[in-house]
């Protein structure tokens, strides 16, 4: 089996090789293998700026005179390895989320002179990447859009039917979890830490004891969260879904949305939330502080306070003044932060 995957890697990595040399493209944004989210950024870019034939691409081989953006942190640096594409090419590494004890940092002083542009969803990673020493003139901060055609809100007896259709019972309060939550691409039994499952699981187990909640997920790897409902005898159901635009439907099924990570790049989760309508609770991680003004469109609250994060959520479910509220901001909000918009800035402040 694991000469298969290797044979498989090596036909997989001359055809995109192949295929860069002979294409027409002057943009090639370099994908990770699996299908998530960088993959789902590149194909927004995509249908949004057709007349730059912009290309996805799991490798940069074959790439001459062009863009070479990696998409993410991880498509370009490995802990102990240096991406480093053909010299006539302009080089842009996306990087959403700086991590504590990043091994990957002890290589920028090699990766900074061959990158011309640093390209960040937040001005709280922004920060960050200037810490460790990537010069702020390089740095440009772009942030994660949405598709605000598909991602609408709907009607109270539109969504008494979605929820009817996903088996959840009558009367409860549904909170939604749509971030994959758990290390590797398994059942994500051991939880990562960055994404607060654990933080989430007790803010569930203290909610549920003042109301009938039931949790909604979606993702691959929740393992930890399903364990930890099922210790708690919470009601919750988790879909795989193959496509990102079916999440919809379970944004409007839920009444509200918890972002409980310790670290993040958006997550996309925020402005899906808003444009779907959703009230929002969330730690003051990745685009949060960007995104949400406290009080007026959602609750903001530090990393890792389960009591803050419960007494939020517990006003939004108590007050239908303060629900419909965040919700009627939120889609103001979200309004700027649509693809069509989002895709503008990176042509004129990435591409040009």
């Amino acid at each position: 089996m694991r000469y298969i995957e290797i044979f498989s890697i090596i036909y997989s990595v001359l055809k995109g090789s192949i295929t860069n040399y002979f294409s027409s493209s002057k943009i090639y944004y370099i994908i990770d293998r699996s299908d998530w989210v960088i993959k789902d950024i590149g194909r927004e870019l995509c249908e949004y700026l057709p007349i730059h034939k912009i290309k996805l691409s799991t490798v940069h081989y074959g790439i001459r005179n062009s863009i070479v953006h990696y998409g993410s942190i991880t498509t370009f640096l490995h802990p102990n390895k240096i991406k480093t594409p053909h010299n006539s090419n302009k080089v842009i590494v996306s990087w959403f989320h700086v991590l504590d004890n990043d091994q990957r940092v002890k290589l920028l002083y090699r990766a900074i002179p061959l990158v011309d542009i640093w390209h960040t969803s937040s001005y709280l990673n922004k920060q960050k990447m200037i810490d460790i020493g990537i010069p702020e003139e390089k740095i440009i901060v772009i942030p994660l859009g949405v598709n605000t055609k598909n991602f609408l809100p709907i009607n109270i007896g539109n969504k008494n039917l979605y929820r009817e259709q996903l088996g959840i019972p009558e009367g409860s309060i549904v909170i939604g979890s749509f971030q994959k939550d758990g290390n590797g691409w398994g059942k994500g039994l051991e939880p990562k830490l960055i994404k607060g499952p654990d933080v989430f699981c007790e803010v569930i187990e203290r909610l549920s004891k003042r109301y009938n909640i039931f949790v909604l997920l979606t993702g691959p790897s929740r393992g930890y969260v399903k364990n930890r409902l099922d210790k708690s005898k919470i009601q919750y159901r988790h879909d795989m879904l193959q496509d990102v635009n079916s999440l919809v439907d379970y944004y409007n099924a839920i009444d509200l949305y918890i972002v409980a990570s310790r670290e993040e790049g958006g997550p996309k989760a925020l402005l899906e939330s808003l444009a779907c309508g959703v009230p929002l609770v969330s730690t003051k991680v990745g685009m949060a502080p960007d995104l949400i003004v406290h009080n007026e469109n959602g609750y903001l609250e530090d990393v890792e306070d389960v009591e803050g994060l419960y007494r939020s959520a517990c006003k939004i479910i108590d007050s239908k003044e303060i629900s419909d509220k965040f919700s009627r901001n939120g889609l103001k909000t979200v309004k700027n932060y649509d693809w069509k918009n989002i895709s503008e800035k990176y042509k004129k402040t990435l591409y040009s």
